[in-house]
């Protein structure tokens, strides 16, 4: 289920990076925001259901992202502003660097370190957002630069490899 989920973020990402930047409107942005945040809640169904720690422990990281993508739509619906978002971001920042820290602590396989400095990336992403969204620093461009830069590489390319077997 990895690869699915990481392969619609990377879309999401990369459409929201591009929406940053001004080329896309702001309704239109919502769709694949609800569908990817649907995709994440659904897998998040599917792991609790497992019921052991491990998928439980996906299900909510996976949540704290599809969570975003469908709070991201329903502000395209709305015309909201974004701050109550900005400041959910924060909680996903903070939630984040631990996850990044526990994860590069327990490094068995070039998997692991790929993860833990994925998570260490999506802190500094999510808190960008909480500083454009909820404090309205002008970080726009760079918020859209940085969108794009790990979709590709934490989300798009990892799950591409992943669903392919590759790694």
């Amino acid at each position: 289920m990895l690869g699915l989920v990481l392969l619609y973020v990377g879309a999401v990402l990369f459409v929201n990076g591009i929406w940053l930047l001004g080329h896309i409107q702001n309704r239109e942005v919502a769709i694949i925001n609800v569908f990817t945040g649907l995709v994440g809640l659904i897998v998040a169904i599917f792991s609790v259901a497992q019921g052991d720690l491990d998928s439980v422990q996906l299900a909510a990281y996976v949540l704290l992202f599809a969570f975003t993508y469908l709070w991201v739509a329903y502000n395209q619906g709305i015309a909201a502003d974004g701050a109550g978002l900005g400041w959910y971001c924060l909680f996903v920042a903070v939630t984040a660097v631990p996850v990044s820290i526990l994860t590069l602590s327990a490094v068995v396989e070039v998997f692991d370190l790929w993860l833990g400095l994925n998570w260490a990336g999506w802190a500094v992403l999510w808190f960008t957002y909480f500083l454009l969204l909820a404090l309205k620093k002008p970080l726009t461009r760079f918020a859209a630069y940085l969108t794009l830069l790990l979709s590709i590489v934490t989300a798009w390319l990892p799950g591409f490899l992943v669903l392919n077997g590759i790694i």
